[in-house]
């Protein structure tokens, strides 16, 4: 069976469909549950699914499968029936859904179809009218896509940029450990989010193949407040988002919380708070060690200051 990454989803033979939830499959998928048959649920057509939120997910796999419940969910691999890519199937998913059309039309002018995706509920066929849209673009080609959108919103074209209700449904469903407007400061220079036709959308990142490195497990080591200097963000819109710093402990600050990819650039001055874990001789700094988290955060000082 042929490998997955971030953000792909892979379907069980029971039919429960998870979500990829990094780049780490060693022992397992590692992965968080999204939907279950269920004939009274509200996504689908032929057959009807039951959409669950986090701590719905958890709940249900710790009754049904509790030991494939780590910090995610681990899947063994002779369990899984399918792997759908969100590379793969954009050709297939575009072809009955313009918003996603004008996505990749505006995309295509710089940046290769085979680099983008979709993921989420269009990748799996459970959308409805509400649903967002989780737009991927792979590796470095990411930059050159949302400098596209970003240059798309200014226009008067059907790209266009986020609604103040919209931000602060947004702020509100994070509920980050931030004010409202650093929230909303740090977030519109990001340039990843847009309306498309009046329908949310988020540009999100994932690694090429040749850009995925083993993963590090390392040991926790207490909680701690950090100022330091950004000197490589090649990778803080991944999951997790990783900052390379310049301190006198810790050398890199990563975020496994959305809210905090792309939160400080190089040459930016960073306040982090979180769990400092200790991998080999080398520590680092964890922020989102839990879904919603609290007391931990990641601001940009330089950004802030230059604002006030």
């Amino acid at each position: 069976m042929p490998g997955t990454r971030l953000r792909d989803f892979i379907i069980t033979d029971e039919d429960w469909i998870f979500a990829v939830a990094d780049y780490c499959h060693d022992n397992g998928i590692r992965s968080v549950l999204r939907y279950v048959p269920d004939p009274h649920g509200s996504r689908g057509v032929d057959k009807k699914y039951r959409k669950l939120d986090f701590d719905d997910a958890f709940r249900f796999m710790r009754s049904m499968r509790p030991e494939w419940v780590k910090d995610v969910h681990v899947v063994p691999w002779d369990r899984v029936k399918e792997i759908l890519a969100p590379d793969e199937r954009l050709p297939l998913v575009m072809k009955d859904r313009e918003k996603i059309r004008i996505i990749v039309r505006a995309l295509q002018k710089k940046v290769q179809l085979e680099k983008m995706g979709v993921t989420g509920s269009h990748l799996v066929g459970l959308q409805n009218d509400s649903s967002d849209i989780d737009f991927i673009v792979y590796g470095s080609s990411w930059f050159t896509a949302r400098d596209i959108i970003a240059n798309a919103k200014k226009g008067k074209g059907q790209i266009t940029e986020i609604s103040d209700e919209m931000w602060h449904e947004i702020y509100n469903k994070r509920r980050p450990e931030l004010s409202f407007e650093e929230f909303l400061l740090h977030e519109q220079r990001k340039g990843n989010r847009g309306m498309v036709d009046g329908t949310y959308f988020d540009l999100l990142y994932v690694r090429d193949w040749k850009e995925i490195a083993p993963c590090m497990r390392g040991m926790d080591a207490g909680y701690m407040t950090v100022e330091a200097l950004v000197t490589n963000a090649d990778f803080s819109f991944d999951s997790p988002a990783i900052y390379k710093v310049e301190h006198p402990e810790i050398r890199y600050v990563l975020s496994y919380t959305h809210t905090y990819a792309g939160q400080g650039l190089v040459g930016e001055i960073i306040e982090a708070r979180g769990m400092v874990e200790v991998v080999g001789n080398m520590k680092r700094l964890v922020v989102g060690t839990s879904r919603e988290p609290k007391g931990e955060w990641i601001r940009s000082l330089t950004l802030l200051e230059k604002s006030s």
